[in-house]
Order: C-alpha cells, then structure tokens, then sequence
C-alpha cells in the first residue's frame, strides 16, 4: 500500500511535539509552505544562545555537497540538536550524493533542504533515502478554486472571520502567490478596527485598492445574473483603471469559471455539496455561483463562450488585432457571453 504523504500541518503538528527528523526535504512550486515549515524549524528548535553555536544557514550557490555533509556530520555544542538549513538547494550540483551521508545520518543533526521551482526525482536513490530517515514533502501550487478556503482558513487561525465576498474580491485580485497573498491577510489584520473581528468588503477596497463594486468578482455575478447593464458599467471601469484591472487577470478568472461550468454538467450530484467537491472546493458556498450559472446556459452555450475566452485572449495578446483596445475586446466578449 502506497505510504501516506504527510501535509504541511502534519510535520508542522510533529514538530510542536518536538518530534524531530534527521532530514527534511522541502521541494516543490510552492515557495510558502517550504519556507513556512524551515522557518518553524529556524525559530524553534533551538533557543537564542543555542543557535549561535548550532545554527547553519547557507545557499544552495555557495556550497557543494561535501560541504552540506561536513556541516551535517558535526556534533552539537552544548544542545541537544543542531540545524543545518540548505536554502535555493536547486543551485546545489549532484545532490545525489547525500544520499551516503542518509544511510547513517547523525541523529542530533536536523538538516532542512529548501528546494523550490522543482522537484526530486522520486525514482532515484535520494528520494528513497530521505523517505527511509526523513521528510520529503512537496509543496504544490494550490489550485484557483481552493484560495476562498485557504484565505478562511488562515483568518479563522488568526481569529478573524471573512466575509465569503471579500474572500472572492482578495481571491481574483491576489491570485495564486501564497507568500503575497499571506502578505496582504497580514496587512488586513493590523488595519481592523479595535474589537473588530470580521474582514468586509469595504476594508479590503479602503486597505488593499479593489473596487468593491468594480471588480473581477462582480463582473463574474453580473455575467451569472445575465445583468447588462452591471456588466458593461464594470467594463466601462476596467478600462479607466487598467493598472488595477489588467484584461490578462479579467480573461483568466472568467476562463477558469467557465471551464469549471462546463464540469458541472457532468456532477453525478449536482446539489451545492456535489458540485464543490466535484470542483474541488473548499466551501459549498462557492458552488452557488455555478449552480445559478448552470439554469442561465447551456453546455453548448457554454463551451462557445470558452472559445471566445481563448479568442479575446490571443486578440489581447496582438494575434489578429489590428487596432482593438483592451476595453474593446472585453466588450465584445462579454456581449458575446451575454447574448
């Protein structure tokens, strides 16, 4: 039986617990939890006067790794575990020969390898080495339709409820960059009002700079409700404020809805629940949007409308375009989605 991979929260958990490996491999496109998991490991294993003597960081640039395992193999000065963290190990040549220090790795050594934008190849001798005495964890990028649940559940650890419109508004305007987007949830708690604890839709358009009535979310329920007029009025705002409503983002976001849509159809259950877990949601709130959206178009109606995403995509892109203007080619689209 495969072996179950742990999650972020599963090492973090260990490591509250003071249950330490002798190496943890941290690969993947996800910057965040890597550096989330390192820092933990960073700020708390050792205490302050510990680290002086048992803390090693260097960068994947700098060393090879005969330099990693002479650093690993050394013994802690009085403390019980030392740290050695690799941060970049992408930069690291043959890294494959750690291998031979993780047959017999030194117990009071924990040693924290940072590798982002890639991963190991499982097949080879590393992976199984690290898997035998350590952690290997990768960090996926996290899917579009998954940010919602990732922004509730990071306010909710911090005591702080969203409300679902302003987790949707941060949501298209952030994207997917974890690191950014933890940034600016960070921002939004320092500039709550004292004894407030909820996140509305004007404190994200007073403290991060998104229109709560012209925005990607809105553009997304006007097209839903099938309301013209809503609809073009936040045209009309997109192209007076084209640095804070690129049409790339615009054409993204509603290239992902769609194609999400045309999945629906095929929900063996098409209530709220069905669908979100069909669509990989987090929350069955998210669903409602599709499931309005499924009585106001058809399959076929919809399948064309992902074609004329692609279409207004290259057109933006200057593939067949001549003389239109951003304004322009989201106008036409959304008069063809509409219609």
């Amino acid at each position: 039986m495969a072996k179950q991979e742990l999650t972020c929260d599963d090492i973090l958990k260990e490591l509250r617990a003071k249950q330490y490996r002798p190496v943890y491999y941290l690969m993947g496109e996800e910057s965040y939890y890597i550096d989330l998991i390192a820092d933990y490991i960073t700020d708390n294993v050792l205490s302050e006067t510990e680290k002086e003597f048992n803390l090693t960081v260097v960068y994947g640039a700098d060393v090879d790794v005969a330099t990693i395992i002479n650093a690993a193999k050394r013994y802690p000065m009085m403390s019980e575990h030392q740290v050695v963290v690799v941060k970049e190990a992408q930069a690291v040549r043959n890294m494959e020969e750690l291998s031979y220090y993780l047959q017999k790795p030194l117990l009071s050594t924990i040693l924290v390898i940072c590798h982002k934008h890639g991963t190991l190849d499982r097949r080879k001798k590393l992976a199984a080495e690290v898997e035998k005495t350590g952690v290997l964890f990768e960090s996926k990028k996290i899917k579009d339709a998954q940010l919602p649940g990732f922004i509730a559940s990071y306010m909710k650890r911090k005591g702080v409820d969203v409300e679902p419109k302003a987790t949707s508004m941060l949501a298209d305007f952030v994207g997917s960059d974890l690191s950014r987007l933890t940034g600016e949830l960070e921002k939004l708690i320092i500039t709550l009002p004292a004894g407030q604890k909820r996140v509305t839709p004007e404190q994200i358009e007073k403290n991060i700079g998104i229109s709560k009535d012209y925005n990607n979310f809105e553009l997304r329920s006007a097209l839903v409700e099938k309301d013209i007029l809503k609809a073009n009025k936040i045209i009309k705002y997109f192209e007076e404020n084209p640095k804070t409503n690129p049409i790339q983002m615009t054409l993204s976001l509603l290239f992902s809805f769609y194609s999400n849509l045309m999945l629906t159809y095929y929900a063996p259950d098409k209530s709220e629940q069905g669908i979100a877990n069909m669509l990989g949601l987090r929350t069955p709130w998210q669903a409602r949007d599709y499931m309005v959206a499924m009585r106001k178009y058809s399959g076929v109606k919809t399948m064309q409308i992902v074609g004329e995403i692609r279409y207004a995509d290259a057109k933006s892109k200057g593939v067949q375009n001549s003389s239109m203007t951003d304004g322009d080619i989201l106008r036409e689209l959304v008069f063809k989605i509409l219609h």
